[in-house]
């Protein structure tokens, strides 16, 4: 795999993970009970996208570099038995 490859599945990886972590740990304002004037009660007290931003970067790097072990090892797709298929 090359480098500019590796960048983008990546880079798509990353993205995917965030919007997978987005979720955890948010709490509403309605929820809090502190609803900031001109916000929306169902946003997020306190979004810790900081936090986020750490765990995406280390799910999508320890994914990645599965993918690349895999990959190294000689490892596809084709090695997965489909059900139905001989032997």
């Amino acid at each position: 795999m090359s480098y500019g490859t590796g960048f983008a599945i990546y880079f798509v990886l990353w993205w995917v993970t965030l919007f997978a972590i987005l979720p955890w740990g948010v709490r509403p304002q309605h929820e809090s009970g502190a609803v900031e004037s001109g916000t929306d009660p169902g946003a997020p007290a306190r979004p810790m996208l900081l936090k986020k931003l750490i765990w995406t970067t280390v799910v999508s790097g320890v994914i990645m570099a599965a993918m690349v072990w895999a990959r190294k090892n000689g490892w596809s797709l084709l090695d997965l038995p489909i059900p139905g298929m001989p032997k």
